[in-house]
């Protein structure tokens, strides 16, 4: 799509001005998408020529020749026209700096009659998450972990509690970092506790504190994690491990903001975010009365479901430089081709931490030269020669339906093909709009 000469009716004086009260980039933009404006943070980022020239907003963020709908993402735009409602979406944009996650919200600017004629978009950088191999942090590009640090940035600014649900291995921790690194809480302490395998005793001890003679062995009065938490996050890991006796107590914190250090009987007043991380199936565990409802509707206001490394296996390259970074510093190792295509096929039942248990094998392995398919563990040598389950070409001869091929098709397309979407939805024969479409359809 060439860009066109439109005829624009500049904004008013005063919605111009509206535009530079806002610090973080922002720009005015016509119904048809056109950039008609931007402030000065915006225009220290992007240059003067976005918005001189009026070009389109998707083709300067993205480098689409088509609206953001059009290639398989959602359009905060055309969602805020379709609602009157300002909209507000997790996008990847290109940057003088590279490609960044950032935090979009559009808002409709409508005239006397009702009609919307301009727009105003905000975006924000997120620091919770990034698509370069960074030193630390979280870092992805692909759907399902965008959905994740999305809803990241959504809870982050607000008080509730969060519930952090998935496999082990999963990067729980970091994430709950992310989250207390952007709130209020943030100048005060991130807390955790790992609850697996906790007494009754030392958990009281632990969360609430102690005091000089409470239990043998006291000798010394000490403060629990609840105090050691106060006005920043206190972070419990493995809660659907807390066993039922214990789980009375957590509770009761919760619902009088109170505590009592084990040997003394004065109250203390609680201040702290709550985030709790499991790997098990709580609603299950509710069901089968291992964990109290009650307490499951009071830690779980704000549920957030992180994705196993097989539903993000485009992120694996980048993963893999990442944390070959983390732990080699600045002069990480190579990985060649081949066994970065066997890396990308392996089923992770550890996910994250797995891998990284792997990739340090391999640089021990390979004695300080590029990593090779040789120097992966001895199951990554065994799957050169065996089918991945659940492939196409597992096949034996099973009759199954067509539909089912598809995705199948599709899933092993994904882990072996290393281009963009965007040819290999030309080698597919269909637009990137409906691949984008088929990939969401089959929870690849």
């Amino acid at each position: 799509m060439k860009n066109q000469a439109p005829v624009f009716t500049p904004p008013s004086s005063q919605l111009l001005s509206v535009l530079e009260y806002f610090q973080m980039p922002a720009i005015i933009l016509s119904v048809d998408y056109h950039i008609v404006a931007a402030n000065a943070a915006y225009r220290r980022l992007y240059g003067e020529e976005p918005a001189a020239k009026h070009r389109y907003c998707y083709e300067v963020s993205h480098g689409y020749r088509v609206p953001c709908d059009q290639a398989g993402e959602t359009c905060p735009l055309k969602n805020a026209i379709a609602t009157g409602h300002s909209q507000r979406v997790l996008h990847l944009h290109h940057t003088p700096h590279g490609e960044e996650h950032v935090d979009v919200e559009t808002f409709p600017i409508k005239d006397s009659s009702g009609n919307i004629i301009y727009l105003i978009e905000l975006l924000r950088a997120t620091k919770s998450a990034s698509s370069q191999p960074l030193e630390s942090g979280l870092v992805g590009r692909s759907p399902r972990f965008n959905k994740m640090v999305e809803l990241i940035q959504r809870v982050a600014s607000s008080d509730i509690n969060v519930l952090l649900l998935g496999e082990s291995g999963t990067g729980k921790e970091l994430v709950a970092q992310a989250i207390h690194e952007g709130g209020s809480q943030a100048k005060a302490a991130l807390v955790p506790l790992e609850c697996s395998g906790l007494s009754e005793s030392l958990f009281e001890s632990e969360l609430f504190g102690h005091e000089k003679g409470a239990f043998t062995g006291a000798s010394n009065s000490k403060p629990g994690l609840v105090e050691t938490a106060i006005g920043g996050t206190l972070f419990l890991d493995e809660v659907g491990d807390i066993p039922l006796s214990l789980q009375v107590k957590l509770l009761r914190l919760l619902e009088t903001g109170t505590y009592r250090r084990v040997g003394c009987p004065d109250p203390r007043k609680a201040d702290f975010r709550l985030i709790c991380a499991t790997h098990r199936d709580l609603k299950a565990m509710v069901k089968s009365g291992e964990f109290r409802q009650d307490l499951y509707y009071r830690i779980s206001s704000f549920p957030i479901h992180l994705p196993p490394l097989r539903d993000r296996v485009e992120d694996i390259p980048l993963l893999v430089e990442a944390l070959l970074t983390r732990i080699h510093g600045d002069s990480p190792p190579a990985v060649d081709a081949q066994a970065l295509q066997l890396l990308k096929t392996h089923e992770y039942h550890g996910n994250i931490r797995e891998l990284r248990n792997v990739l340090e094998w391999a640089h021990l392995m390979a004695n300080g030269e590029m990593i090779r398919a040789e120097h992966l563990p001895d199951e990554f040598q065994d799957q050169q020669n065996v089918p991945k389950r659940d492939s196409p070409v597992s096949w034996q001869g099973e009759i199954i339906s067509l539909d089912k091929m598809e995705k199948n098709y599709l899933r092993w397309v994904l882990v072996h093909y290393s281009g963009d979407k965007r040819s290999l939805a030309k080698q597919l024969g269909i637009s990137e709009r409906t691949l984008y479409r088929k990939i969401e359809q089959s929870g690849n």
